[in-house]
């Protein structure tokens, strides 16, 4: 993960899980992994604050959360203390078990990622599901050139077909650019599953 990212939302995690829990709910997204996610051992990788780790526990899907942002855990843990929160960063994601996962779910997180990590980061992401599972993966599109916020995240570009070519081998479900309901921004959509 890119370090000046992961200091953005280690300084300021309280902040910004107050502004990701104000948004509206991702309706379009969890109507999605409804439909193609099935019950099992699930981990949302770079959970932030825990929104969608609690979504999915409470819609039936065993999910434990994972981020690289320490002060992210901390909020998550704070707001769901019934929920488990782990410590993990891609692309290695040292410590989540490979081959354990009946769904992986990674929503805007690739693209905080140096354009050169994101075929390994989709590997790792894929190397988690277990035979038969199911991978949500999504970023933030950034035309032209790599940018960074106000807060100096990263937003990477990087060419979609990086991460299609990483997922070679796997049944492609869904494969759409749209904009995020609960964000407003552009994201590129992707579910694929493990023969």
């Amino acid at each position: 993960m890119d370090s000046q990212t992961l200091n953005a939302y280690d300084n300021n995690a309280a902040a910004f899980a107050d502004d990701w829990l104000a948004q509206p709910a991702p309706d379009d997204m969890y109507a999605l992994l409804t439909e193609h996610f099935a019950p099992g051992p699930t981990a949302d990788i770079g959970c932030g604050a825990g929104r969608d780790v609690a979504w999915l526990n409470a819609n039936g899907f065993d999910a434990v959360g994972y981020d690289g942002s320490a002060g992210l855990l901390e909020e998550a843990q704070r707001r769901y203390p019934t929920l488990t929160f782990e410590s993990a960063l891609l692309p290695a994601l040292d410590g989540v078990p490979t081959g354990q996962f009946q769904n992986v779910l990674c929503e805007t997180v690739i693209m905080h990622l140096e354009p050169s990590d994101v075929p390994a980061a989709t590997a790792r992401l894929l190397a988690l599901l277990r035979p038969g599972g199911t991978l949500y993966l999504s970023w933030r599109v950034t035309d032209d050139a790599s940018q960074r916020d106000k807060h100096q995240r990263l937003y990477a570009a990087f060419d979609a077909q990086s991460v299609l070519d990483a997922c070679s081998g796997y049944q492609l479900l869904f494969n759409k650019t749209e904009t995020s309901l609960s964000s407003g921004k552009t994201i590129q959509r992707l579910i694929v599953r493990k023969p």
